[in-house]
């Protein structure tokens, strides 16, 4: 079903032709910029050490004890920037009389952070411009200052709206080229959603555009510690409308680790998309015991924490096997106190780790895969992709989903779920499970209940601009 076109809220503002230039006075920055140095340093080592943004910026804000104002300017600036790379760089490479890839990297970080306080904040031109060339000025001299200034001054003579008119391919004959360009989208991973929707209208524009919002902070009650309305009236967050376990927190309600349920071990953070699709597993009948479960790709330890408090509900024990040590680490610290056993090996040779054939009841593989449906989480993710990950991904996700249909016992159910809508890692590779090894495809919706837009099955692929969720997969085989 068509959903209503959404859009992310952007500022507007009034334009001027060109900026004023840079002058002293009480109106133009300070020199001394925290918020902008902290948003500059966390594009310049996404791009020179592939560090993950949403992980590095809030450890720089508590280094450099930014607070308020000044973070929230940091995140905007440095999310912002980092989502919007490709867009920023169209813009750019219109405004400089040199290839974009001889610019120096230092310099093009800092281009971007200008850029895009021009195109998508409401911070005035003459701000933008200014404070950028005091970061350069600072760190690499008045000849480098001089060429962003004259860089920046001819971003600022269009509208984000006109560089998009100007810039991005024609609706009429590349529609989908089109929505990639004005919703910061590579144009593959404009394809992928496309394809998975099977539509290129204004599903998919919103769609796309859902990556670009800032996702709320989703909060899963531990079964039988608490309860998700006790947890919302402990962190003033609401009921999640479709996961048993969820409370959605309001924006802008700080550091979830601080609150006392998720310091208490009551609570943890984790998408309702991924809950839901952890409790689906539990969901399905099967005749007999019911007391053996398997998480196949554990780490970090999210699913395998509320699978295992489900099992110490109705007594029985949850084997979890990852793979990296220090991310197994991180599983035996999430499910410390629930009666959770952690293998470190590989997924795809069980026997190695002692798991025999035809041992489990459920078994869950939440495989690796391109991470295409956490796009506005981690907002360098959809540039550091690409089309030829996705060969080596799919062996992989079809390796251990065979495993895990080897694992489960006649009459047990598997799950397999990825974070992602790309059809090669999702129908394709159930598809070709079933066909080899004869599993039942289970109507996955049934699992999912009351929630809507769910199609006609018999999986279940969630979307952000549909349920709030994290675009997750989820497919329910019965051996």
């Amino acid at each position: 079903m068509t959903q209503p076109r959404r859009r992310p809220a952007r500022f507007s503002r009034p334009r001027t032709p060109h900026p004023p230039k840079p002058k002293g006075g009480p109106g133009r920055p300070p020199v001394d910029d925290p918020a902008r140095q902290a948003a500059l340093d966390t594009l310049r080592e996404v791009r020179a050490r592939d560090a993950y943004a949403n992980l590095l910026l809030p450890q720089i804000l508590r280094e450099r004890r930014i607070t308020g104002r000044d973070a929230a300017l940091a995140t905007e600036l440095a999310y912002g920037a980092c989502r919007c790379i490709g867009l920023l760089d169209e813009v750019l490479d219109a405004c400089t009389d040199r290839p974009l890839a001889k610019v120096e990297p230092a310099l093009l970080d800092v281009l971007r952070l200008g850029c895009y306080q021009l195109l998508r904040t409401r911070i005035p031109p003459h701000a933008a411009v200014a404070s950028t060339v005091d970061l350069v000025r600072a760190g690499h001299g008045t000849r480098s200052s001089g060429f962003v200034n004259a860089v920046l001054r001819k971003v600022s003579e269009r509208s984000e709206e006109e560089w998009l008119d100007k810039l991005a391919p024609d609706p009429d004959k590349d529609r989908i080229g089109n929505l990639a360009m004005r919703e910061a989208h590579p144009r593959w991973v404009a394809r992928v959603f496309a394809d998975s929707l099977g539509t290129t209208g204004d599903e998919l524009e919103s769609a796309l555009a859902a990556d670009n919002e800032r996702p709320a902070v989703h909060l899963v009650a531990r079964p039988g510690e608490i309860t998700a309305e006790e947890l919302a009236a402990m962190t003033g967050g609401e009921v999640a409308p479709y996961s048993p376990y969820g409370v959605r927190l309001a924006a802008g309600a700080g550091d979830p680790a601080g609150l006392d349920p998720v310091r208490e071990r009551l609570a943890s953070v984790q998408d309702e998309g991924s809950q839901l699709c952890a409790v689906a597993l539990s969901r399905p009948e099967i005749d007999g015991e019911d007391t053996r479960w398997l998480d196949l790709c554990a780490g970090p330890g999210g699913k395998s924490a509320l699978l295992g408090a489900l099992l110490a509900i109705q007594g029985g024990r949850l084997d979890a096997v990852e793979k990296a040590p220090h991310r197994a680490r991180l599983v035996e610290q999430s499910t410390a106190g629930l009666p959770i056993v952690v293998h470190v090996g590989d997924g795809r040779s069980p026997a190695a780790l002692g798991l025999g054939s035809g041992t489990f009841d459920r078994v869950l593989v939440d495989a690796p895969c391109t991470g295409l449906g956490s796009l506005r989480r981690r907002p360098e993710s959809r540039w550091r992709r690409q089309p030829s990950d996705v060969g080596e991904l799919t062996k992989l996700q079809r390796e251990l989903l065979l495993a895990a249909v080897d694992l489960v016992r006649p009459g047990g159910v598997v799950g397999y779920v990825v974070c992602s809508p790309h059809l090669s890692e999702t129908v394709a590779i159930v598809a070709d499970v079933v066909r080899r090894t004869g599993v039942t495809a289970l109507d996955t919706r049934e699992s999912f209940p009351e929630m809507p837009f769910l199609g006609d099955g018999p999986y279940v692929q969630l979307w952000p601009h549909r349920h709030g969720t994290d675009a997750m997969f989820c497919a329910l085989l019965r051996k």
